[in-house]
């Protein structure tokens, strides 16, 4: 069994409005996806739900081998190291360098021996082809250098499945379609990657599984391809 999520019957609201019932699927290691459904339509609320940022009313939620709702509170950090998380905005410290927004991370998750930290930053840049930019500031890279630096730091954990809200909603056509290949290459590698996104265009030029979000449902679309 390669699922790396699985959704049965996962009802959520938020401030007293059903979101969500009864969703049901599932994605399996290195499978590549998109969510879509309008603003408010709950996508970012199920997300968050994945992670434990949000309360689940019913149903039950198995990502990277934990089990939702009921997860101990002492586990949930060993959840989210387990879980990639990008948001639209990059969510970047640019008060401080690249290097120490990608030791915070680290840090925070339990890393310790300097050497194995310095190896890894400098591992997931490689992989988003941003090598040597440790010494620099976030505002000294442009949008999509920003926002490969969020996947960077989305990637230093070895996640076995990430997130993506939205993450070409502040980047122009030709540098989303550049982040959602990259995308599809950790795919490839065996991170599964669910990602939220509005924009069309991108899944036009890069199909793959489509999931829909509407009337408080969620349904598989499959792969649509467009004439």
């Amino acid at each position: 069994m390669n699922e790396i999520l699985k959704v049965t019957d996962l009802s959520v609201s938020h401030e007293g409005m059903n979101i969500l019932k009864g969703v049901n699927f599932s994605l399996n290691k290195g499978e590549f996806s998109y969510l879509i459904g309008k603003t408010g339509s709950g996508k970012s609320t199920m997300m968050r739900s994945f992670y434990a940022d949000h309360d689940i009313d019913s149903g039950a939620v198995e990502i990277c081998g934990f089990h939702l709702p009921g997860i101990p509170m002492k586990d949930i950090p060993q959840l989210r190291r387990k879980i990639g998380i990008v948001f639209q905005d990059f969510q970047l410290l640019f008060d401080r360098t690249v290097k120490a927004n990608l030791l915070f991370v680290l840090e925070a998750t339990g890393w310790e021996d300097q050497s194995l930290m310095e190896t890894r930053m400098n591992e997931v840049l490689e992989l988003v082809n941003l090598p040597h930019i440790l010494d620099k500031s976030p505002h000294q890279l442009s949008g999509g250098e920003q926002q490969r630096l969020a996947i960077a730091r989305a990637l230093l954990n070895h996640p076995e499945i990430i997130l993506a809200d939205e993450p070409t909603g502040n980047l122009d056509p030709d540098t989303s379609l550049e982040i959602i290949q990259l995308f599809k290459d950790i795919a490839e590698k065996g991170t599964a990657v669910l990602l939220a996104t509005h924009d069309y265009y991108i899944i036009e030029k890069h199909p793959a599984r489509l999931f829909k979000v509407e009337d408080a449902q969620l349904f598989d679309l499959g792969q649509i391809l467009f004439e």
